[in-house]
């Protein structure tokens, strides 16, 4: 694996690990805790819209593979803890390994246009394997943060 490939992977590894624990250690009823404000949602709901939206955006847009996304779901997923989380973190981590085994540096300049079901928001547009790897770093990272932030609130109302 070159060393663009394994630099991208270990970020998204890395980000995707800190998402899920940022919910350690919280109660269910602060892993459910929507704080009141405008948009606002769960930690629980973070965690898991992040990790879907890693699992459309690695899986089936940058390598190719035949998968669906529920990403409505993502939004009313609830969890007692950070247990089922981990579980999809663990099996998304392997899945990425084997993808990530099968590119080549030269599949990263790879020109595709992605379904609207993987996409997310918005109209899908041509992007490259490359530019679908980055967002889901950016993505993974602008959620984080709302994690994190969420948690200090949810923590605050105890």
């Amino acid at each position: 694996m070159s060393t663009e490939l394994a630099e991208l992977q270990h970020s998204i590894r890395r980000r995707l690990e800190q998402v899920v624990a940022c919910l350690d250690g919280l109660t269910e009823a602060e892993t459910n805790h929507v704080p009141d404000v405008e948009g606002g949602n769960s930690p629980y709901v973070l965690a898991a819209h992040t990790l879907g939206n890693a699992r459309a955006w690695v899986l089936g847009i940058a390598c190719g593979r035949d998968i669906s996304r529920d990403r409505p779901a993502e939004f009313r997923a609830t969890g007692a803890d950070a247990d089922a989380l981990s579980t999809q973190l663990r099996s998304f981590l392997e899945d990425m390994d084997a993808a990530f085994a099968a590119l080549t540096p030269a599949d990263l300049d790879r020109r595709l246009t992605p379904s609207q079901e993987l996409w997310g928001e918005n109209r899908p547009h041509e992007i490259s394997v490359r530019e679908a790897l980055l967002q889901v770093i950016y993505h993974a990272s602008l959620h984080l943060g709302h994690l994190e932030v969420t948690r200090a609130l949810a923590l605050q109302a105890r």
